[in-house]
């Protein structure tokens, strides 16, 4: 009996049965063409985001660099202890692991002479939120530490020696309250970006550092770690490296600067030198001062506490924008100016016997016998406050106004430094307002010379001044090199006006108040002031001289102020002339200073 029927039936069973397998496994291969190869980019990015971990890197802060390159502000290698707690990490409740870490520590602190400066709840802190991180033990520890650690490095699991940039101020205290400090704050995220951890970034907290803190800073970086199911770290690979901030070139001259402060020596006050021509600020001194190193990384709460308790000395404070004083006889050639501009003849005489009387009020000058009749020129050249007073009530207080108002007083300079102060240029709507108090004659008089409700900056008197030398041009006063020197606005000074004052203010210099100021081959322009103030019902005096040279080229303008002094000649005349010889040093070569009688304390 043939046998094909059988064969073929069992061929067709066989053919049946794998198409039954077929089609039982066609369901399950296109589902896992689905799930690994259709879908499989949506199942990496869940495993990506549940054991990915992005971290922000800040760019290496830019530099500070003063008008010739010298280094003001830059970043330096702070090598630091850092830990990762996920290589010491035990079995079982992680308190285990705090335990393990902590001993870590502790044997680290034995072999490197090094106290222990972290808590066990920080490290607590540091496992539960940022686990594949590393934990700072201890920051900038010297070369000592660091030869014994890469020594015994291979005793201390999980330990390292790393570098991370710190902001550092070669200068220490110069130019403090100009360059500013950092801080440490997280870094600012772009705009759609989300980071599991970063490092902390230098941010500007004061000065030039919080100004351009935009183009100081640097722009982020990203790396990668992935972490298994507990957070402990597999691996760690660079996403984006990042992007070191830009250089900040600035107008200060540091050999300038550290001339200014030291001439103003134990002084509380401040100075500075700015370039009439374009508003350049060559140097900007407030004293005292700090070491802005000492904010870095982090301010000490002792040392902040010291900064911030000491009200009379005040080191935060920039005085030369922030801090605001009567301007004393330093604004009678604005007075001046405005008696000219009202009318006024050069020519006009007025006889000071000392004292100046209007109604019940007596105003002193300062040569107790008077200066007999004189005319504008000698009043200026002498400082006589009986001359102004009068001149004062005979143009009346508008014209001053004008006058002041055109020379930028009462308002801020625009100065690219934060928290400027505005001063007082006050009106009779001004005292009416906040003091009740109708508008007087005697409150003009005591404005003509620079005292009463009038307030100014130092730097404000130095554009000011910079208006009278350079012809009326208002420059914006600016610290950054790269910035618009184009003038901003014109006062319209009569050219014969302004001359008339001029050859008063070099006449102050050559033979007057400010002959301590008087330099051998260097023609200067001056003026002198002191303002009284009462202190805890004492009397002291503010002293001020303003001072430009080459009187017929003016290049530079200083304007100095010293609280509790004992006169703008015998106080701030000598600091004036220490700076122009730093300023102009051919002058200096076989220069001998002015010899004025010691007990001299005129204005």
């Amino acid at each position: 009996m043939s046998s094909k029927p059988d064969t073929a039936v069992h061929s067709f069973r066989l053919v049946l049965l794998g198409l039954l397998f077929l089609a039982g496994l066609t369901p399950v291969a296109v589902r896992l063409y689905q799930v690994q190869i259709v879908e499989s980019y949506d199942y990496r990015k869940d495993q990506d985001r549940q054991s990915i971990r992005r971290v922000q890197t800040p760019g290496v802060r830019g530099k500070i660099l003063d008008r010739n390159g010298k280094v003001l502000a830059e970043c330096r290698p702070s090598y630091c202890v850092v830990l990762y707690a996920d290589e010491l990490r035990r079995p079982g409740k992680w308190s285990n692991t705090v335990n393990a870490v902590e001993a870590q520590i502790a044997r680290l602190s034995a072999d490197l002479h090094l106290p222990i400066a972290i808590s066990r709840k920080t490290i607590e802190r540091h496992i539960r939120q940022s686990l594949p991180m590393p934990l700072i033990v201890w920051r900038d520890v010297d070369e000592k530490v660091q030869a014994i650690l890469s020594e015994k490095a291979d005793r201390y699991t999980g330990v390292e020696l790393s570098v991370f940039p710190e902001r550092f101020y070669p200068g220490r205290t110069t130019a403090a309250q100009v360059v500013g400090y950092v801080g440490r704050d997280r870094p600012k995220e772009e705009e759609n970006e989300r980071f599991h951890f970063y490092y902390t970034e230098m941010e500007g907290r004061s000065g030039l550092e919080l100004q351009y803190n935009g183009l100081l800073t640097g722009k982020a970086g990203e790396h990668h770690i992935r972490v298994d199911a507990r957070g402990y770290r597999r691996d760690v690979w660079e996403v984006r490296p990042a992007t070191p901030g830009g250089n900040l070139q600035t107008t200060l001259d540091i050999d300038v600067q550290r001339t200014l402060e030291k001439a103003m020596g134990g002084y509380r006050g401040a100075g500075v030198v700015i370039d009439p021509r374009n508003g350049e600020i060559l140097a900007m001194a407030s004293t005292p001062g700090y070491d802005n190193n000492e904010m870095v990384p982090f301010i000490p709460k002792a040392i902040w506490q010291d900064l911030n308790t000491d009200r009379l000395r005040r080191p935060l404070l920039n005085r030369t924008i922030q801090g605001i004083y009567p301007p004393g006889s330093t604004f009678k050639p604005f007075t001046a100016l405005a008696g000219l501009t009202a009318g006024m003849s050069p020519e006009w005489e007025h006889t000071c016997n000392g004292v100046f009387t209007l109604g019940t009020m007596r105003l002193k000058c300062w040569n107790t016998y008077g200066h007999h009749t004189i005319s504008l020129h000698e009043a200026l050249a002498q400082s006589c406050n009986v001359y102004f007073c009068q001149m004062a009530q005979e143009i009346g207080y508008a014209p001053i106004l004008a006058t002041a108002g055109l020379a930028g007083f009462g308002r801020k300079t625009g100065v690219d430094l934060p928290f400027e102060n505005a001063g007082i240029l006050p009106t009779s709507e001004w005292k009416q307002t906040m003091r009740n108090e109708p508008w007087r004659p005697g409150d003009t008089s005591l404005i003509s010379i620079g005292q009463g409700l009038l307030s100014v900056t130092p730097l404000q008197l130095a554009v000011a001044v910079s208006a009278l030398a350079n012809g009326g041009e208002i420059v914006r006063p600016h610290v950054n090199k790269s910035a618009d020197s184009t003038p901003i606005a014109q006062t319209g000074w009569d050219r014969r006006y302004l001359d008339i004052i001029r050859s008063g203010m070099v006449d102050v210099v050559e033979r007057g108040t400010g002959r301590r100021v008087r330099i051998d081959g260097l023609k200067v322009a001056g003026k002198t002031g002191t303002a009284e103030y009462t202190r805890d019902g004492e009397r002291f005096k503010h002293t001020w001289m303003i001072a430009y040279a080459p009187a017929d080229a003016p290049q530079a303008v200083i304007v100095v102020v010293a609280e509790d002094g004992v006169s703008g000649g015998f106080t701030v005349a000598p600091i004036i002339r220490q700076t122009l010889l730093s300023l102009f040093p051919q002058t200096a070569v076989e220069d001998g200073a002015a010899q004025v009688p010691q007990t001299e304390a005129a204005d």
